[in-house]
């Protein structure tokens, strides 16, 4: 049942901003700290203004954390990727200090953010803005062609970016034969490093994304929409530097037995087979030996049943937390309890501190163990309390996205109650929750009472939708087999 793109004509996020006690606004001690910021490192930086680097952002990001370079070195990649040096502009126990560890991290609505820091850092002094110098730690890896790390090295530098891209126009350029002198190596190495990742047991998943776009066109009336976020071949290269550079840094940090980790237990086997079950039920074959992140990944992307089978192996990623380990610390935890079983390995958020604020402390101990030197008092007093820290900003920006997309959907569907739309299972009813489905145009994912078997296609009639509450609903009228 193909409907109009539906839209709604004005959003209010402020509601949802208030409601979660956010604010853009910092004390003015923080905001006189962030204005006055200058490198604490000054002088004591290499010159990599040589480095040809570039940005690959969101088109409308100012808040650039990363610069990289990746290219072909004999048989392998040599990866250079230089991380904004927010600790060199952010004194230790200061007035922005403090705030930021109120904060955790940048909270993102539809109409803006909420920063981690001032913008006047995190969108100008301490971003990684296209030919400015700017104080950053680079890391630089050395990788073979079949994935695995030969080298790594990780310094405070001086670098300067030479071109900001986004990721459409990436995929663009790559297909057109056309990329960047300094990203030739990006496409191979991004696919030599998810076969690495699967072949130690990675998970990729790959769920719809649900983006609330607003229409600035002078030439059209102003209005929301409710549409998938784009996704291209770059995202996932791009993606995958990031996870080396962290996989990097967690390796490093486990071997000199001090920092902080993003962590996830190794699936549950009830969670395993109860994706084998649902593969079963759709007809979806799983040979023998392969792992759950190898069946996800072979799946077609255009068949119904994997928006099914990708929800299902959502259970697969249960449990992520965070765990600091201290040099005080007479008996660590075993690798099991560091692991992060999404990406294959250790692992540690060092890429975005700019925007998260534990990134900050794990990247001082990387530079510290590195360079043969004690890790500062100030950075090992906080790794205790990151994880709370980091667990609570994480909840209020799931929140935040979850009550955006939660708006929208209940303004664009608040005049159509009995519209019918076309609609494809993603969840099954269970003791808690009704089953879930997802339509495509305009992009929403729904409770629907009624509806058959995951993976099925149905005609689903919009019986709530109440933007007071944030709220809406599906029943599923008729159903059709999966295409």
């Amino acid at each position: 049942m193909t409907q109009p793109w539906l839209r709604a004509p004005d959003l209010d996020f402020a509601r949802v901003r208030d409601e979660l006690g956010l604010t853009a606004d910092f004390p003015a001690e923080a905001m006189t700290e962030a204005e006055r910021a200058a490198d604490r490192y000054v002088g004591r930086r290499a010159d990599r203004r040589d480095l040809e680097l570039v940005t690959i952002d969101p088109p409308s990001s100012m808040d650039l954390d990363q610069a990289l370079r990746v290219r072909p070195d004999g048989d392998g990649y040599l990866v250079h990727y230089a991380i904004a040096d927010v600790a060199a502009l952010v004194t230790p126990g200061g007035a922005l200090d403090t705030e930021t560890r109120r904060r955790g991290a940048t909270v993102y609505f539809p109409d803006g953010n909420v920063p981690l820091h001032p913008r006047v850092l995190s969108e100008s002094a301490g971003s990684l803005l296209p030919q400015q110098d700017r104080a950053a730690v680079l890391w630089t890896v050395r990788v073979d062609s079949a994935g695995d790390v030969r080298e790594t090295t990780v310094e405070r530098a001086t670098v300067r970016s030479r071109a900001r891209f986004d990721y459409a126009q990436v995929a663009a350029d790559a297909a057109a034969g056309s990329l960047h002198p300094a990203i030739t190596g990006l496409p191979a190495f991004g696919a030599a490093r998810e076969e690495w990742a699967l072949d130690r047991g990675a998970v990729m998943l790959e769920l719809p994304d649900q983006e609330v776009v607003r229409n600035d066109d002078p030439r059209k009336a102003r209005a929301w929409t409710l549409r998938l976020a784009p996704s291209t071949p770059a995202d996932r290269w791009n993606a995958q530097v990031s996870l080396l550079v962290g996989m990097c840094a967690g390796t490093i940090m486990r071997e000199h037995g001090t920092g902080f980790f993003r962590t996830l237990p190794a699936a549950s086997e009830d969670a395993v087979d109860d994706l084998r079950e649902t593969a079963a039920r759709l007809g979806v074959p799983w040979r023998e030996g392969l792992s759950p992140g190898r069946f996800l990944a072979g799946l077609d992307p255009a068949a119904p049943s994997t928006l099914a089978l990708m929800s299902t192996g959502a259970s697969l990623m249960r449990g992520a937390g965070y765990r600091a380990i201290l040099p005080s610390e007479d008996f660590g935890p075993s690798d099991a309890d560091l692991v992060h079983a999404g990406v294959g390995g250790l692992y540690a958020h060092v890429t975005a501190p700019l925007r998260r604020l534990a990134d900050r402390y794990a990247t001082e101990v990387c530079l510290a163990v590195t360079a043969g030197r004690p890790v500062e008092d100030w950075v090992v007093e906080a790794l205790p309390g990151l994880g709370k820290i980091m667990s609570g900003a994480n909840s209020v920006a799931s929140s935040a996205a979850r009550r955006s997309v939660d708006l929208a959907e209940a303004t664009v569907l608040s005049d159509q109650l009995g519209a019918r739309f076309t609609a494809t299972v993603m969840r099954a009813a269970n003791e808690r929750k009704a089953a879930e489905i997802f339509i495509a145009e305009p992009a929403i994912i729904a409770p629907c009472d009624a509806a058959p078997s995951p993976g099925q296609a149905c005609t689903a009639e919009v019986t709530v939708a109440d933007p007071q509450a944030g709220s809406v609903g599906f029943t599923a009228v008729a159903a059709g087999a999966a295409g």
